[in-house]
This record gives structure tokens, C-alpha cells and sequence, in this order.
């Protein structure tokens, strides 16, 4: 390119628009630390205690948007979860909470507003988190994909979680209210892995751009066996026969030997931290195993 251009070489990637870039010899780290400090701190939340999980998992974490809590300055609060939006980008473990506190944008109230100062509790005792790339690693591409069943207290839609993985490190993620209504938890999960497939099937052709060879069918993993079937069972029986007709793009995907789809157990479901608030112990896990970590502590060890 320096042949054909007048340019310049910076050397490796450091800073980019508030992502910190670390490239060693053990591998690559991402992170958003000196923007995560800045967030807080516009948030009002400097020198707060650090809080051990995003959201807690209690009842009162269900809110509504019809809600007699007084109103709060919309500016504001749209304005800090702006913010949150763009962290997501290198934190999967706020991509949850971030998501859900983006839904009362329109009207937010005082209750709203709690949420997002916990949220910005647990950020102040993690600002140097990030997600580290080994050099050494697989190149299949292994997707999660889990849901709740009716978690929106308003609208009773469900929440898909995604989690692409190359390796044993996450390379996208994606936690978003469903379109549709599901009418069970295996319509929820049907339709959550439909999106993994669609997610799968791009970043596949991406990937064989990038290394110039196949690297195998993304693996996606489900822990809804119910689920798994529909995607293997051409027959719409009344359990499917509802359910919009995109969703069932799975099924060609997994015909085709585009997707291969397998059953994981509930407790090795990693895309469950994308879907609903969980206890500070099953969080903490779920946060090492997709390699979120301390990245000042990763590079010095």
C-alpha cells in the first residue's frame, strides 16, 4: 500500500475512538478502559462502591415502562446510555443490562434511572476488564445461542442471546428483544438459534475471505432439545405450524450443512449471560469462560 498511496506507517494499532488496543507476543487484548472512567464519571458515579454483578437478579430488576416513579431528564439519561451502548463493544458482560436499560429511552423514570446508576457501580470496579485473544487457537467458529421465555414485563417478548465464538474467545455478540411473541420456550429458543444461524452463515463467508480457505460449518450450540428438533424436523406440527416462516431458515441451513447444530446442558450455555440478570457466582463464571478478564493483570501475566 505504501507503494500505491501517500501514507504513512503508524506502527500497531493502540487507540482507536476510545478502544485501547495491547498487542504482545502472547496475543491481543481489547479493551475501553480511560472511555469507561469517563462514562462514570459523566454519570455522576466517581468514587461510588463497585458493585459485584450489572443488574441484580430480583424482582425489582423487572421493570416497566408504565411505571409511578417520577419522570427523570430524558436527555441525560439517553444520553449515558448512549455511552453504555458503545462500551458493549469490547464488554459482553453489559450487554444485557445495557440492552435493557435502553428500553425506556422514551419515557425515563426514577426507578430507570437506579438501574443505570448499579450498572455504572459494577462498570467503576471493572473499568480495566476487556476481552484477550490468544496467539494459539482454533479456527472453527462456535456459536451460543439461549433465550428467556416472555422476560419483557410490558410487550411479553423474549430475549435472544448470541455469542459467536473463534475458538475459545467471543468475536460478536448480541443481546435483543425478540419481534415476535413466543407462545413457549421452545418457540423462544427456536427462534433465538434462527438468528444464530443467519449470524453464522455470514461470519463464515467473512472468515473464508479473511484466511482464504474453509474453516467448517459453525458449530451452534442449544440447550433447548425441543428446539434442536424443529430444526431438524421439516413437518410443521402444531407447536410450529404459528411461527413466522423466516424463522424456519434454520432448517435449510442445517440441511445444507451450512450450520451444525448440537445440544449443550444449561450450565455450559454461555449465551445465558446475554439473556437475563444471574447471581454474582454463576455471573463471575460465565464472564471467565468467555474471556472477559482483567487485561492490566492478563498482560503482566
Amino acid at each position: 500500500m505504501l507503494s500505491l498511496f501517500r501514507m504513512s506507517d503508524l506502527g500497531l494499532l493502540s487507540y482507536y475512538l476510545g478502544l485501547e488496543v495491547h498487542q504482545t507476543s502472547r496475543g491481543i487484548s481489547i479493551s475501553q478502559a480511560a472511555y469507561a472512567a469517563k462514562l462514570v464519571e459523566r454519570g455522576g458515579m466517581a468514587g461510588c462502591n463497585s458493585g459485584a454483578v450489572p443488574m441484580e437478579p430480583k424482582p425489582k430488576t423487572k421493570l416497566s415502562k408504565v411505571s409511578s416513579s417520577p419522570l427523570v431528564d430524558a436527555t441525560r439519561y439517553r444520553s449515558i446510555v448512549g455511552g453504555l451502548r458503545y462500551l458493549v463493544n469490547t464488554r459482553p458482560d453489559l450487554a444485557y443490562a445495557v440492552g435493557f436499560v435502553s428500553r425506556f429511552l422514551e419515557e425515563p423514570r426514577e426507578d430507570h434511572r437506579a438501574a443505570v446508576k448499579h450498572l455504572l457501580r459494577y462498570i467503576a470496579g471493572m473499568l480495566d476488564h476487556g476481552v484477550f485473544y490468544g496467539r494459539a487457537g482454533s479456527r472453527r467458529l462456535i456459536s451460543f445461542s439461549d433465550s428467556d421465555h416472555a422476560g419483557d414485563k410490558d410487550d411479553r417478548k423474549s430475549t435472544s442471546g448470541i455469542l459467536y465464538c473463534l475458538g475459545d474467545r467471543p468475536i460478536t455478540w448480541q443481546s435483543s428483544k425478540q419481534k415476535v411473541v413466543a407462545l413457549s420456550s421452545c418457540e423462544a429458543e427456536y427462534i433465538a438459534a434462527a438468528q444464530g444461524a443467519c449470524q453464522g452463515v455470514w461470519l463464515a463467508r467473512l472468515l473464508k475471505d479473511l484466511i482464504g480457505s474453509e474453516s467448517g460449518a459453525p458449530m451452534l450450540k442449544v440447550d433447548n432439545k425441543s428446539a434442536i428438533d424443529l430444526s431438524k424436523n421439516p413437518v410443521h406440527h402444531d407447536r410450529s405450524k404459528h411461527i413466522d416462516i423466516k424463522y424456519h431458515y434454520i432448517r435449510e441451513c442445517v440441511d445444507g450443512g451450512k450450520i451444525v447444530i448440537d445440544q449443550i446442558s444449561t450450565k455450559d450455555q454461555l449465551a445465558d449471560i446475554l439473556t437475563k440478570p444471574l447471581g454474582r457466582v454463576k455471573f463471575q463464571e460465565l464472564c471467565d469462560r468467555i474471556g472477559v478478564v482483567n487485561i492490566k493483570h492478563e498482560l503482566l501475566g
